[in-house]
């Protein structure tokens, strides 16, 4: 899905610019973290989200020369537990429930008719609002499970460690992020400007990663730290097994 991509995408970019590993320590709640120099301002705010248990993300933009624009929001967790959706506009929705061993995704009809062309409206139909439910290990559902973990995001900041560039950040005036004091720490090259804004108050989370410029621009925002996942799953009536759905009629209708 797009969607999927955009988010996963812009999360790697953002942490491979400013939110890189050198080995730091946490800040601490009484220090005054905008009189450090912007490289230690990124190392706290990385170490800060690696070491976050679960949190809420909720990211929108456009990725790639074509510009598909896309939102996720999602509230996730390193036990690979999330609630929320991925939306791609006029390409439709996806609501997505993962708990434990099992899996809900509800599509729209948008989403059955542009990525299901032969058959997705048949799908819709014998869905009727309801989700389609399936085992996390069912490979059909990879890309959505693997995108529900929050070590998976944690796995990309890591990756991407080394391409970062500590000379090319600079520190910006304390600003607000909804409602919140913040530093921003930015960089600009190739014609692309990445900007965290870190929490200037208590643990230095980034609670918001800003992407301007070349192929992909949005905005991730991060909050609801340590916060669980909502445990509500859709119940049997509201539930039909993938199985049973992809082994109906698929003609169109």
């Amino acid at each position: 899905m797009s969607g999927h991509r955009w988010a996963a995408r812009a999360a790697a970019g953002a942490a491979a610019v400013a939110l890189t590993v050198t080995g730091g320590a946490l800040a601490q709640a009484d220090d005054d973290i905008d009189t450090l120099p912007a490289g230690e301002i990124a190392e706290r705010a990385r170490d800060a989200l690696l070491d976050a248990r679960s949190l809420h993300l909720s990211a929108r933009g456009s990725v790639g020369a074509t510009g598909e624009e896309g939102s996720v929001d999602l509230t996730l967790d390193r036990e690979g537990n999330c609630a929320g959706g991925v939306d791609m506009g006029d390409d439709g929705s996806v609501e997505i429930v993962k708990r434990g061993d099992d899996v809900w995704l509800k599509p729209d009809a948008a989403f059955w008719m542009n990525h299901v062309p032969i058959g997705g409206s048949t799908f819709d139909k014998i869905l009727d609002g309801r989700y389609m439910k399936a085992g996390a290990d069912d490979p059909r559902m990879l890309e959505v499970t693997e995108f529900c973990d929050l070590d998976t995001f944690r796995e990309l900041m890591t990756d991407n460690a080394g391409d970062a560039d500590f000379d090319g950040l600079t520190k910006g005036a304390r600003t607000e992020v909804n409602g919140a004091p913040t530093v921003p720490v930015t960089r600009a090259e190739g014609g692309e400007r990445l900007t965290a804004y870190v929490a200037a108050e208590g643990t230095p989370y980034p609670v918001r990663i800003t992407v301007r410029g070349g192929d992909e621009e949005g905005t991730v925002d991060f909050s609801g730290f340590d916060r669980p996942v909502p445990t509500a799953t859709p119940s049997a009536d509201e539930t039909v097994d993938i199985t049973a759905l992809l082994g109906r009629s698929v003609k169109p209708v």
